[in-house]
């Protein structure tokens, strides 16, 4: 070999290392950029304080995590937050991983979350659709990125708008908070940092609850997402209270999803790597104290994300134990509940099938079909009422089993020995899930209370309820069963409370009866307001503005009572003799004035 290919040998074995290195980064590692944006400024309703704050800290984090690009953006007009969203989308397409960060006023109108510029006054429930942006436009600007991306909404705060806000069509529903969003594109997740329907805190310090807790793990080199917003859940809920409590929607995949690559190039083994002979292994010996810790808090966050998949997922890492076991009771609490959709689905279907033929005048054949039809879905609604029922109960049960379990041993971590030095809590799975309810077993349907409270909330949601929701069915609550029946075209008994009267109900996505305003009152959408009248008018026992009579002054008054009291005149005397005309003429007669 030459001195030539000497060189080069020694220049290939040199830089096979670097090259190495370069292609063996995690697949996170690649270009990330982020949007930040904080909306403090409103224009029209109060400023709120710490939007702007809390994008600066989130802004450092970013850059300090070593991201491409970090763009942020404070008090955004439309036409600004419209031209940053189009840029961002730009930048994105090159991306490996996108993420945007909003802090600021949002809103749910119809299950569609809006984020709302600075510029907004939103007189009307449909301005929004042209001055507010929707979070599928804000998805769109993230969505060319190859691997990841993440929306993050610190915009679930108490919005003034909403208060304020007329209503065009009074079934339109504006909720509290945001609406739970499934995000359709895989690898995609939209963290809240309130759950849907609920508010966000926005602190007593420089920065909210939410934006702290944050900051304080999203730049965690190697800790998988999901983790990190497992912890920021439990640093929010203890700084609140237990109040606000975020939530996370979206699903990824199998391996670890850190949004700053570890540092470390030892890697965590994956799901792949860990064998058979590593799971034999764990059945045989009882899990340490931090892996027992690790186990809980991914089944908690499971919990928190709430669907099948990430489940799954979790009974997949974790096949065999006391949180498998509660991962599977709550997959079949999941699945009892679509399971009962399902079967009232059907059964409204029948039930309007059986009400077209009869229209109809099928003949007689079709409708004893179509009757039976009905009962069957009838039937088999009521048999996954009952089933959702039990395993929402069985779920229930296992949790607060849980919850005192830990408890307990926590306590007794806590408890000195005899020796003056803490205890290690005693990990006993066998005993922790023999404490789990058995499916099996039947478990005893809803009390009357309870039956009766449930279909009171739905009576009030739908609009047909003003009292609350006491258990106790009483007059008004029939009365108020009875005005549903009337509107939806229902005939369920309102002497008592029933599950097909609560399935029925439960369909309706929205008001149903109509809102009745007392008197002195009118409607304006989902409310009653007080009758204001202009100027000269008055409202009549009628509810209506009625023109008010002129009244005459005092001075003509005055003039028409003098001449009703004065007396009438004296008759004229007729004229004397002397006064008569000469030739026996008739007499000359003055007529006066």
């Amino acid at each position: 070999m030459g001195l030539h290919g000497f060189v080069n040998l020694r220049r290939i074995l040199f830089l096979l290392p670097v090259l190495l290195l370069f292609f063996c980064q995690p697949a996170w590692a690649g270009n990330r950029v982020a949007l930040v944006i904080g909306n403090s400024a409103y224009k029209n309703a109060a400023p709120l304080s710490n939007p702007v704050n809390d994008a600066a800290i989130v802004e450092a984090t970013l850059m300090n995590a070593g991201f491409d690009v970090v763009q942020t953006r404070r008090d955004l007009q439309a036409i600004e937050m419209r031209r940053t969203l189009r840029d961002f989308a730009d930048q994105a397409r090159d991306a490996d991983v996108a993420v945007i960060y909003y802090a600021g006023h949002g809103m749910e109108i119809e299950g569609t979350n809006y984020l709302i510029p600075v510029d907004a006054t939103l007189e009307r429930d449909t301005d929004v659709f042209d001055e507010a942006f929707s979070l599928d436009r804000v998805m769109l600007a993230i969505e060319p990125a190859r691997q990841l991306r993440l929306v993050i909404l610190d915009a679930c705060r108490n919005n003034p708008f909403s208060e304020k806000m007329k209503r065009t069509v009074g079934s339109r529903s504006i909720s509290r908070g945001l609406a739970r969003i499934e995000p359709a594109t895989a690898n995609t997740l939209v963290a809240f940092a309130a759950k849907a329907g609920s508010t966000a805190s926005d602190g007593n310090s420089k920065n909210s609850p939410y934006a702290s807790a944050l900051v304080k793990y999203i730049g965690t080199p190697g800790l998988d997402l999901r983790r990190v917003f497992g912890f920021v859940r439990d640093d929010v809920m203890k700084a609140t209270g237990n109040r606000q409590e975020p939530y996370v929607y979206g699903t990824l995949g199998g391996d670890d999803v850190p949004l700053v690559p570890a540092k470390e190039t030892a890697k965590e083994p994956t799901r792949e790597s860990a064998g058979e002979p590593a799971k034999e292994a764990a059945k045989e010996a009882a899990p340490s104290p931090t892996l027992r810790s690790e186990i809980r808090r991914d089944y908690e966050l499971a919990l928190q994300v709430g669907n099948k998949d990430a489940l799954n997922f979790f009974i997949v890492q974790y096949p065999d134990g006391y949180y498998a076991s509660l991962a599977k009771l709550q997959l079949a609490k999941i699945d009892a509940e679509e399971k009962r959709v399902a079967a009232a689905e059907k059964a409204r279907q029948a039930e309007q099938e059986q009400a077209r033929l009869v229209n109809e005048g099928a003949q007689q054949m079709q409708l004893a079909k179509a009757a039976s039809d009905l009962k069957a879905a009838q039937e088999a609604r009521a048999a996954a009422e009952a089933a959702k029922e039990t395993a929402q109960h069985q779920a229930a049960q296992a949790e607060q089993r849980r919850v005192a379990a830990e408890t307990t041993a926590a306590a007794k971590n806590a408890a000195p020995s005899a020796t003056g030095q803490p205890q290690e809590a005693k990990a006993n799975t066998d005993t922790k899930v023999s404490a789990l309810p058995n499916p099996q077993t039947p478990v005893p349907p809803p009390s009357p209370a309870e039956l009766a409270k449930s279909v009171q909330t739905e009576l009030r949601r739908v609009g047909c309820l003003t009292g609350s929701a006491s258990g106790e069915w009483d007059a008004v609550s029939r009365r108020s069963l009875e005005l549903f029946n009337q509107s939806a075209g229902t005939k369920f008994d309102t002497k008592t409370a029933s599950a097909d009267a609560l399935d029925a109900i439960r369909l309706k996505p929205a008001r149903v009866c109509p809102l009745i305003c007392g008197s002195g009152l009118k409607r304006d959408g989902d409310r009653c307001v007080k009758i204001t009248c202009a100027a000269g008018y008055f409202l009549n026992g009628d509810d209506e503005c009625e023109k008010r009579k002129v009244r005459q002054a005092p001075s003509a008054r005055l003039e028409r009572r003098e001449r009703e009291a004065a007396p009438a005149r004296p008759a004229r005397p007729e004229a004397s003799a002397s006064n008569k005309p000469e030739g026996g003429g008739m007499p000359f007669m003055f007529f006066l004035p």
